[in-house]
């Protein structure tokens, strides 16, 4: 049986708040003609705008009709780690010395054992280097071992939601998941015009790219129409080639992507900042499993969950997402853990603490998926309990600002609602989302939730509905 915390929010209260959720009502003018101007059928939305603290929605359609809510879905992965876990919780990455240390010299290999930190970054790893040096390492003779065995092998090709698996927001989770495991390629014709150049960044030693650009005149359409990356063996994703005809009138661009396996990023990332710490590692890279009963060398800390989740909510970062799915399994389940382990933690909280859940499908904590599912009744009912939370401030401050940062910072720009939504937005094909807090020009906050799932929902439709449920909550009386 799941044991789970849930701190004090006024359970009776949510439970009127949540049962008032019943009468339907029809759309605001500005909605209905965006719908029938785009072909959507009202069927295909669903709407909650429901001010803090009242008894009755202003606004519920759909409310009860299950649908897949994209990014959206991170909401209640953040908050429900961040009721759980606490906003102090920090993941731990671990070294260990397989072999004895003499005069800064390592006779044998350096092992990281990863518990699934979400922002194991160039800049933590770096300073997880120095502290490894401030404890008397200089040289490691071995390997670096990495041991991310804390998750279960997931199974999932990086390439099966959208057969994009080169794109940042397609990497897999991993126990011992360094800097994302993001490349951020730079091309530019060369000084001479004899060619183009290509440099990553971070720069990894390990990273073998060959380069097949030819550079021709021509007007630039964009670095996607100028620049093929692949990686010719699946076997072998360390090596990627680069092809096509790269426009001279193109100058500098760049292009984020992945690239390499879990393990070979790590080893490239930490052997590149070892370095800058005046350190040398002899041998390769290698998986293995923390030896039993010995005492790590040194531990690493991340920041706290409360600092870790803003930009994963602001920026939408779905490999932190996941992880934090990950984390929560951690809870009640035993190592090695799965995505679906997590899952059974989240419902078991929202019955707990009395939020609606039914049709509640979660694949993963990201909402990068095809068959996640949630209703606008469990969604909004999930942010009324949080808004009772005593980390509703943290919680608040993890979401982006409307007209100001993260993926709303180009909505509502030097606009009266400028800074007064706190929102997560999703989207997929077929599906355009937003949920979260609007500060009406009343002073009155309310919660807004708006699941869009049809065809045209990315054609221009879902996000113009997205601008009129908010306008119109915004002025609210």
């Amino acid at each position: 049986m799941l044991k789970i915390r849930v701190r004090a929010a006024g359970a009776m209260l949510a439970l009127t708040c949540f049962a008032a959720l019943s009468a339907d009502a029809a759309l605001p003018a500005p909605m209905d003609r965006i719908l029938r101007g785009n072909n959507l059928p009202e069927s295909a939305v669903s709407v909650v705008v429901q001010e803090v603290g009242a008894r009755q929605p202003v606004l519920a359609v759909n409310v009860d009709t299950p649908r897949n809510p994209a990014s959206t879905i991170k909401l209640m992965t953040t908050f429900v780690a961040l009721d759980v876990l606490g906003p102090t919780h920090r993941f731990r990455t671990e070294a260990y010395a397989l072999g004895p240390i003499n005069d800064g010299v390592l006779d044998g290999d350096l092992l990281l054992k990863g518990y699934g930190d979400p922002y194991l970054v160039e800049e933590e790893l770096w300073k997880f280097a120095g502290e490894l040096r401030r404890r008397g390492l200089q040289r490691v003779n071995g390997q670096l071992v990495i041991d991310d065995s804390h998750y279960a092998p997931h199974g999932r090709d990086a390439g099966s939601f959208d057969g994009q698996p080169l794109r940042l927001y397609n990497v897999q989770p991993n126990a011992l998941m360094v800097n994302f495991k993001a490349f951020t390629f730079t091309f530019a014709p060369r000084a001479d015009g004899g060619g183009v150049l290509i440099k990553s960044n971070p720069s990894l030693p390990n990273l073998q790219i060959v380069n097949q650009l030819a550079l021709v005149r021509a007007k630039c359409r964009g670095v996607l129409a100028a620049v093929k990356m692949s990686i010719p063996d699946p076997a072998n994703p360390d090596r990627v080639v680069f092809s096509g005809n790269y426009p001279s009138g193109c100058g500098e661009q760049s292009l984020p992507r992945t690239a390499m396996q879990p393990a070979s990023y790590a080893y490239g990332m930490f052997k590149s900042v070892w370095a800058h710490w005046g350190g040398t590692l002899d041998g390769g890279v290698a998986r293995g499993v923390m030896p039993a009963g010995q005492r790590p060398f040194a531990v690493w800390y991340s920041p706290p969950l409360a600092e870790i989740i803003r930009p994963l909510n602001k920026w939408s970062n779905n490999v932190m997402a996941d992880a934090l799915l990950y984390a929560l399994a951690a809870e009640s389940f035993p190592p090695p853990l799965k995505p679906e382990f997590g899952a059974a933690v989240v419902k078991a909280y929202l019955s707990k603490a009395q939020v609606p859940a039914d049709g509640l499908v979660l694949e993963n904590g990201s909402g990068l998926s095809r068959i996640t599912r949630i209703s606008a009744r469990t969604m909004s009912s999930l942010l009324l309990h949080a808004h009772r939370s005593p980390y509703m401030p943290e919680f608040l401050a993890s979401l982006a600002l409307s007209g100001l940062d993260g993926t709303m910072r180009n909505r509502f720009r030097q606009a009266p609602e400028s800074g007064r939504m706190h929102l997560k937005t999703g989207h997929l094909n077929d599906v355009a989302a937003v949920a979260g807090y609007v500060l009406a020009a009343s002073g009155k906050t309310y919660v807004v939730t708006l699941l869009v799932n049809h065809p045209t929902a990315n054609h221009g439709g879902g996000s113009q509905l997205i601008n009129a449920l908010l306008g119109w909550t915004y002025q609210l009386r």
